[in-house]
């Protein structure tokens, strides 16, 4: 037996319908030669990627279909890949070249992007940067 949930088509007020909609990898931690310090240089250390992609389509992927959804593993890999792919002297570039991979996927609408050193200070929960499509802390509608 198979249960479908129903269908409310018509009842939600167009006030708030889906407006839009996002997938999130939060504090992916992987291991990157970054840094320029000389305590710093060939000694990985532990880095935390967050990653926010603003999709073009709000709409749920049609019959719960998986093919039609964003498969996070592809998001998960490209960070892992492009974080091991050599070493950084600064967050920032690593950070620019995961925005370019991810930025050229199709059906992505707004990305930002988050670094964060968190063995840095012992006072902080971490150093980093932020990179985004649009000023502000939300891309507009």
């Amino acid at each position: 037996m198979t249960e479908t949930a129903p269908r409310i088509v018509g009842l939600v007020p167009d006030h708030i319908k889906v407006r839009s909609a996002r997938i999130i990898l939060e504090a992916l931690e992987v291991q990157v030669d970054v840094g320029f310090h000389d305590f710093e240089v060939g000694v990985p250390q532990r880095l935390l990627v967050s990653v926010e992609i603003w999709l073009d389509d709000v709409a749920a992927p049609a019959g719960d279909d998986p093919a039609l959804a964003w498969n996070y593993d592809v998001v998960r890999k490209d960070v892992e890949r492009i974080a091991a792919a050599r070493r950084y002297n600064l967050q920032e570039t690593l950070a620019h070249a995961l925005f370019d991979c991810i930025a050229s996927r199709c059906g992505v609408r707004a990305l930002r992007i988050r670094t964060s050193k968190p063995d840095i200070y012992a006072s902080a929960h971490g150093v980093g940067v932020e990179i985004s499509s649009f000023e502000g802390l939300w891309p507009k509608c």
